[in-house]
C-alpha cells in the first residue's frame, strides 16, 4: 500500500478524525432545564465559589489541549498551523483510543513564545492538561518551562519527553539482552534539538554516566563558541571525556547510538566501529539515519527505528495517552521526573523477560495493556511524589 496516497484519500473521506459527542439528553423541556438554563446556574455558582469544582462539575477533568504553532510538524518542518491540523487531529484520536482522554487540537498562528505562552495561559481554565506538540527548538524549551511555572495542571511537551520516555524504555530492555549495565555504557545522541536534549537529560536521571551529544556542527563540547544557551547547558553534564570532531569520532567504541536527527547521516563504517553488541536506535522520519538492514550488516546487535514497518518501533504513541490518563486520574499539578521515569518503567515492563528478543524490546503501540500500565505507574508516581490533588 502507498500509505501517503491512501492517507490523502482517506482524509478526504473522513473530513476530520474526531468529533464532539453529546453526553446528556436534550430531547425534552426537563432535559434542557437540567443541562442548560435555568438549572445550569447552580453548577456555575458552585464553581464560582470554588474553581476546583470545575474538575467535578464539567468535563475539564478529562480534557487535554493538543497545541502547536506548526513550526516542527513531523519531519516536514515549519509548514504552518493549518497544515499541522491533520497531525493534531490524529494525536487527539489516539488520546481517545488508547487513554479515553478527550483531546482537542489547537493550532496557533504565531511563532512568538510570549504569545504562545499567554494564549495557553488564557485558555487553560478549560482543560485538565496541556500537550505541547511540534513546536521547534529552542523556543519549545522556554514555552514549556514558563507554562509549568504558571499553571497548576500537567504541561507536557511530547516531542521532548514522550520521545525520551519511550527511548528509555527501549534502552532498558535492550541492555538486558546485551548484558550491559546502564552505568557502564557510552551513549551517543545525534541531534540536539527538543528530543535529543530531553533524551540526554532523562538518560542521566535514569543512571547513564557517559553521554556524548552531536549536532550539525559536530560533537557538543563545553566551551565551544558555536553553542547556543541550551547546548551550553547540556555540555556541562555530557561529554566528560571532552571528545571533539564529528559523528564518526563520537561513535567509535560507543555501546548505544540514538538518532533523532537527519536521514542517511550514519555509515556502515560508523556502526562497525561501535562496541560489541551495539544498540542502534534510528528515529529520523521518514528516512532513518541508517537503514535497519545496513546497521545489522555492519554488526549492530539490536536496531530500533521510528517506523511501523520494522520490529522495535520507538514511538511516543506508547507514552502520551497513558501518561495523561494517569495524571488526570489523580489530578496531578504537574508532570515531574518521577512520573517520566515511572512511565518508562511501565512501558519496559510490558515485555516479559522471557519474551524479550532482539526483535521485540517494546510493546506494540496498539497494546492497550501497555497504555494501562503507563497510566497506573504515572498515577502512583504522582501520588508518591506529592503532586496529586486526588487519591484514587
Amino acid at each position: 500500500m502507498n500509505y501517503r496516497e491512501e492517507s490523502l484519500k482517506k482524509h478526504a473521506e473522513w473530513k476530520g478524525k474526531i468529533e464532539t459527542v453529546c453526553r446528556v439528553p436534550t430531547d425534552s423541556r426537563e432535559a434542557l432545564s437540567l443541562a442548560y438554563t435555568p438549572g445550569v446556574a447552580e453548577p456555575c455558582m458552585a464553581i464560582h465559589a470554588d474553581r476546583e469544582k470545575s474538575f467535578e462539575l464539567t468535563r475539564r477533568w478529562n480534557t487535554v489541549a493538543v497545541i502547536t504553532d506548526g513550526t516542527a510538524i513531523l519531519g516536514l518542518g515549519d509548514i504552518g498551523p493549518e497544515a499541522g491540523m491533520p497531525v493534531m487531529e490524529g494525536k487527539c484520536a489516539l488520546f481517545k483510543a488508547y487513554g479515553d482522554v478527550d483531546a482537542f487540537p489547537i493550532c496557533l498562528n504565531t511563532k512568538e513564545p510570549a504569545e504562545i505562552i499567554k494564549t495557553i495561559e488564557l485558555i487553560s481554565g478549560s482543560f485538565g492538561g496541556i500537550n505541547l506538540e511540534d513546536i521547534s527548538a529552542p523556543r519549545c524549551f522556554e514555552v514549556e518551562t514558563k507554562l509549568k511555572e504558571a499553571l497548576d495542571i500537567p504541561v507536557f511537551h511530547d516531542d521532548q519527553h514522550g520521545t525520551a520516555i519511550v527511548m528509555t524504555a527501549a534502552l532498558t530492555n535492550a541492555l538486558k539482552l546485551a548484558g550491559k549495565k546502564k552505568e557502564d555504557i557510552k551513549v551517543v545522541i545525534n541531534g540536539a534539538g527538543a528530543a535529543g536534549i530531553a533524551i540526554a537529560k532523562m538518560l542521566l536521571e535514569y543512571g547513564v554516566k557517559d553521554i556524548v551529544m552531536v549536532d550539525r556542527f559536530g560533537i557538543i563540547c563545553q566551551g565551544a563558541p558555536e553553542l547556543n544557551a541550551v547546548h551550553a547547558e547540556i555540555a556541562k553534564v555530557t561529554n566528560k571525556s571532552r571528545l571533539q570532531g564529528g559523528l564518526a569520532n563520537a561513535m567509535a567504541g560507543a555501546d548505544v547510538f540514538i538518532g533523532v536527527s537527519a536521514p542517511n547521516c550514519v555509515s556502515k563504517e560508523m556502526v562497525a566501529s561501535m562496541a560489541q553488541k551495539a544498540i542502534v536506535f534510528t528515529c529520523a522520519n521518514p528516512v532513518p539515519e541508517i537503514q535497519r538492514k545496513d546497521a545489522l550488516e555492519a554488526g549492530a546487535f539490536i536496531v530500533g527505528t521510528g517506523s511501523s514497518e520494522h520490529p522495535n518501533q520507538i514511538n511516543n504513541v506508547l507514552v502520551f495517552p497513558g501518561l495523561f490518563r494517569g495524571a488526570l486520574d489523580v489530578r496531578a499539578k504537574t508532570v515531574n521526573r518521577q512520573m517520566l521515569l515511572a512511565a518508562a518503567e511501565g512501558i519496559a515492563s510490558c515485555v516479559p523477560e522471557s519474551q524479550l528478543s532482539v526483535d521485540y524490546i517494546l510493546p506494540y503501540a496498539y497494546d492497550k495493556n501497555a497504555h494501562k500500565r503507563v497510566a497506573e505507574a504515572v498515577a502512583k508516581a504522582a501520588v508518591e511524589s506529592g503532586v496529586a490533588k486526588k487519591i484514587i
